[in-house]
């Protein structure tokens, strides 16, 4: 999820295993450590960009990089504060532990998931909320706060923190049953309509759990469909994007290619345009709420050389004006 959710709840996590013995500190440290897994965005820097991308949310968002890290930011803060009584490094390890590994189990619930069980190529997704949702962060960073300006002996001060806690995983339980809810809804309209597929794939849309995104795999191609929990009319499925996987045939093999293909999960479709070849990755949604059949905002150009090499852009469609779409989405969240 995004930075700030990352900060208050490693602050919260610094604050459970430390909190009664040094306070603020432990927030603080705890807030560095829920921090340091998002680290892996400056491989854009070393990398190429489709390697930096299939590399994000891998490594050190694994259970194997707290085991490992732990001990070493425990070192650190242990000679640190080396005067401080009471704080072994074991406990200071402690913390660096719950603190980081718990930052991959957030995000693990996001669209693109973590590959917590690294080195096993299995990316842990359960696509129950946006990336960035308000209702999650917010009453957590208020209660965080308040926790934040009791003394370490108050007995108030974990209260409040615990508070936060729980009512962020009660809210996080409560997307679950809706994305669950939203799911038997997809199911029920496909078999309405006659639909016939192979998978089926729901997620939240941006900033809210209220409108869900469904994406349907079909024997040639996918639709795409929205349902929100306050719609009264039927749920309306796109037109079938054609999947045109044969384009991709003769490069198959090569690297950039079955990267791509493992970045979108098998979740992508193609359109040959001019000299190109467009790889749509669907996973990251469309560039309008309102016109279902509107272009998919995740997208890679294919070029291929004299020597049937392919070479791989990535580019993202014009998004307009995002004011009106975000109108357009507080509309559609409100039924149709």
């Amino acid at each position: 999820m995004d930075s700030i959710t990352q900060i208050v709840l490693g602050a919260a996590v610094g604050e459970v295993v430390l909190g009664k013995k040094i306070g603020n500190r432990a927030m603080l440290w705890g807030a560095i450590a829920g921090t340091i897994p998002d680290l892996d965005v400056f491989l854009r820097f070393f990398l190429d960009d489709i390697t930096s991308t299939e590399m994000h949310r891998g490594f050190s968002h694994s259970l194997v990089f707290a085991i490992l890290i732990a001990p070493i930011l425990g070192w650190v803060a242990h000679k640190a504060h080396k005067r401080r009584e009471g704080v072994s490094f074991k406990n200071w390890s402690w913390l660096f532990f719950w603190a980081t590994v718990t930052h991959p189990l957030l995000d693990a619930h996001t669209t693109w998931g973590t590959q917590f069980f690294w080195p096993f190529e299995y990316r842990l997704a359960y696509k129950n909320i946006f990336v960035v949702d308000p209702l999650y962060t917010i009453p957590f960073l208020i209660l965080l706060l308040i926790a934040l300006f009791h003394k370490r002996t108050n007995p108030r001060r974990r209260l409040f923190n615990n508070a936060g806690l729980i009512v962020s995983t009660s809210y996080m339980v409560l997307t679950l049953i809706l994305k669950w809810v939203s799911f038997g809804e997809f199911q029920e309209s496909l078999q309405v309509n006659n639909i016939e597929y192979l998978e089926m794939d729901t997620k939240p849309t941006p900033l809210n759990s209220i409108l869900w995104n469904a994406q349907v795999e079909t024997n040639n191609g996918y639709r795409v469909a929205y349902y929100s929990l306050f719609d009264t009319k039927d749920i309306v499925f796109s037109k079938e994007f054609p999947k045109n996987h044969h384009l991709l045939e003769p490069y198959k093999d090569q690297k950039s290619v079955q990267q791509l293909i493992t970045i979108s999960e098998g979740w992508y479709f193609l359109e040959q345009e001019a000299d190109k070849i467009i790889f749509y990755d669907m996973r990251f949604g469309q560039t309008g709420i309102k016109a279902i059949n509107s272009k998919f905002i995740w997208r890679y150009e294919l070029t291929v050389d004299s020597e049937n090499q392919v070479a791989v852009e990535r580019s993202r469609p014009s998004m307009g004006d995002t004011g009106q779409m975000f109108s357009d989405l507080i509309e559609r969240i409100k039924g149709n």
